[in-house]
């Protein structure tokens, strides 16, 4: 069995190193670079020309492509609005918001709750991701997500002219890094070589800010078809750092869209007593006209949702004939609205400003279209959010300068992100070592020196965590790899560098290096499905709740620890010296180490002031044992060196 690290609080101050130089590098690459939107409902590209960036129309002539996959029986696979054309006759093959899945675990929460509403099979794989099954075949989402990429590429493709190979595609900053290491993988298997992975609402911002020379803050509102993403950044100069950001990993148009869907067949069970859940054909029906009922309530007051012969029972033919009002559809969302309101508090406390500070408030996601939206926005900043970019094309917009600023096409632009969850390793006790707060800028690159927590140890296992909480246990476990065949030593001599690397796309790689032998092991934190945002909100709650029990429980921890490094080095001191002592003060001794054994041995009932009371204990009943070893040993050397003083002044004599 591996032992855990222990921390080394003597070279812990000068054996950290912090370091998020802006390892950009402009001009390493050729040809073009296009930005790509991966979104949840609906994708969008870019490229730049000149110093603007142009979103490029698709086969069909619009500047959207959905981000629907299905699959025929013929075999044939529709990407786009071909594929969400046939839906309807075709639903458990239709693929859709499948952004949602991507890097998460079947077993997640949010997966089981999408199970419940959508047509076709989401199936667990067999690493236990949550993966879809269509006409008989299983797909990965980021296979998924690869299609849309490709349809993406192509229609940039036709429009250069020519091949491409590089892009920047954007996630929801929220995303974690299973997330992210999962729309990477999508890019690749698209056939794409991803420059970079960057957060949807800081493209957003270089959409927005780069032909404005004025130096500001601003937030950025992105309420897409899937996801939720706040960020607050300062723009100086050509410099657009990021703040701090929050969200929801599973918020968006389509829970828009299920809640009007369930209001419908309740309405329709009402009226006809039939329960439309049951019906495929009809819920896709439902499905298209709720999707269509909501975009029209953003500039009209009421609409007409017209479905006939939606479905049929023993006396005929049923028609869906229902009049919807916008005050209607506000009241059946508005808890959903609401959810965005937190987030947004907590992106400013994070980012230690007031809404006053703010300068504009940038409106980004479909979803940001609603009347509703829009006042709510305004409520929680106390000002109009600008609609000075397009909601649906700022992201891939700010996605291709991105491209132009990595190829050197734009220069004076510096973007500066951030990790939005906290980062480190489980050390002895099972006490989580943050290594990279969250709202750190990226990239970075931070190291710490670490010990070994038994004598004699030649392994240790680093377990990388991701979280809020002060004990590894309350947080997400990412992955773990071992450091083996290092020299056995005593306990806390071996030096091993624990070095975490946040890399420009938000990936994480963790390296373990021993100082003596140069013996290296690192692992890049692959995709093992996604943290869900309650995870995430109560990682960070739970850390503000337990906060004082989390501190008592570190504190036992390292007075626990702390104690048996005492017991170890009086026990080895008795071992040798106890005969330089009265036989009655080694038993006390003897008597003094055992209590704070005993105290070690409990699981509760012990604090932190008890241990340390008998710990001091102990070390005061040591003293005559240490000094009686000093003085042996001062001796021993003084007699050693008097012997050598003797055999010099014979050597003189006989010469």
């Amino acid at each position: 069995m591996l032992s855990a690290l222990s921390k080394v609080p003597r070279l812990s101050k000068f054996a950290t190193t912090f370091n998020n130089t802006l390892r950009y590098s402009s001009g390493a690459v050729t040809g073009h670079v296009i930005g790509i939107d991966l979104g949840t409902t609906n994708s969008c590209v870019a490229v730049m020309e000149g110093k603007t960036p142009k979103v490029i129309e698709n086969a069909e002539g619009v500047r959207t492509t959905p981000s629907v996959v299905a699959f025929t029986k013929e075999g044939e696979r529709l990407v786009g609005a071909p594929a969400k054309r046939q839906a309807v006759n075709n639903s458990q093959n239709t693929l859709y918001a499948t952004k949602r899945l991507i890097g998460r675990r079947f077993t997640d929460p949010e997966v089981q709750k999408d199970i419940k509403v959508v047509p076709f099979k989401i199936v667990k794989a067999s690493n236990g991701d949550a993966w879809l099954e269509a006409q008989g075949k299983m797909y990965s989402p980021s296979q998924v997500g690869a299609f849309v990429l490709t349809k993406m590429k192509e229609t940039a493709e036709n429009y250069l002219g020519t091949t491409v190979k590089h892009a920047v595609i954007t996630v929801p900053a929220y995303f974690n890094d299973s997330q992210r290491q999962a729309t990477k993988d999508a890019g690749t298997i698209a056939g794409l070589n991803v420059l970079r992975v960057i957060n949807e609402p800081t493209a957003a911002a270089l959409a927005y800010g780069l032909e404005k020379s004025d130096d500001k803050i601003i937030a950025v509102y992105d309420l897409g078809g899937g996801t939720f993403d706040i960020s607050v950044l300062e723009l100086q100069k050509g410099i657009f750092e990021v703040k701090s950001t929050n969200g929801d990993t599973f918020l968006g148009g389509e829970d828009f869209d299920n809640v009007l869907v369930n209001y419908l067949v309740s309405e329709f069970k009402k009226e006809q007593g039939i329960d439309l859940t049951k019906d495929p054909m009809a819920m896709q029906r439902l499905r298209e006209a709720g999707e269509k009922a909501k975009c029209e309530l953003s500039s009209t007051t009421q609409t007409d949702i017209n479905l006939p012969y939606l479905t049929m029972d023993a006396s005929g033919p049923k028609h869906m004939n229902l009049k919807l009002t916008r005050a209607k559809f506000e009241s059946l969302v508005g808890d959903l609205i609401k959810r965005t309101i937190e987030p947004c508090k907590k992106a400013m406390h994070d980012a230690e400003v007031k809404p006053s500070e703010i300068g504009d408030v940038i409106l980004v996601g479909g979803m940001s279209r609603m009347p509703k939206v829009q006042s709510t926005v305004q409520e929680i900043f106390g000002k109009k959010p600008t609609k000075s970019v397009n909601p649906d094309e700022a992201v891939a917009m700010g996605a291709a300068i991105q491209g132009a600023v990595l190829t050197g096409e734009v220069k004076d632009v510096l973007l500066l992100d951030v990790t939005p969850l906290s980062l480190g390793i489980e050390t002895l006790g099972g006490v989580f070592t943050k290594l990279i707060p969250r709202n750190t800028t990226i990239p970075v690159n931070k190291s710490q020196v670490f010990s070994t927590a038994a004598d004699g140890q030649t392994a240790v296992e680093i377990k990388v965590h991701q979280g809020e909480r002060e004990m590894a246990a309350d947080n997400k476990l990412l992955g773990q790899f071992s450091l083996t065949g290092f020299p056995p030593a005593p306990r806390g001599v071996p030096q091993i560098e624990v070095t975490f690397d946040i890399d420009a796309n938000g990936i994480v790689k963790v390296s373990a290096t021993d100082k003596a032998t140069g013996k290296e092991q690192q692992i890049v934190i692959q995709s093992s499905g996604g943290l869900s945002k309650d995870q995430i909100e109560n990682m960070i709650k739970e850390a503000e709740a337990n906060a004082a029990k989390d501190a008592e429980k570190r504190e036992l921890i390292e007075a626990k620890n702390q104690a048996e490094g005492i017991i170890h080095d009086t026990e080895s001191k008795m071992t040798e010296y106890a005969d330089q002592l009265p036989s009655d003060q080694v038993e006390n001794l003897k008597k003094k180490i055992a209590e704070v054994k005993e105290l070690l041995a409990k699981s509760e009932g012990v604090s932190p002031s008890q241990l340390k009371e008998a710990v001091s204990g102990m070390q005061k009943d040591s003293l005559s044992l240490f000094e009686a070893a000093y003085k042996k040993m001062a001796s021993a050397n003084a007699s050693s060196s008097g012997s050598g003083t003797e055999e010099k002044k014979e050597e003189t004599k006989k010469e």
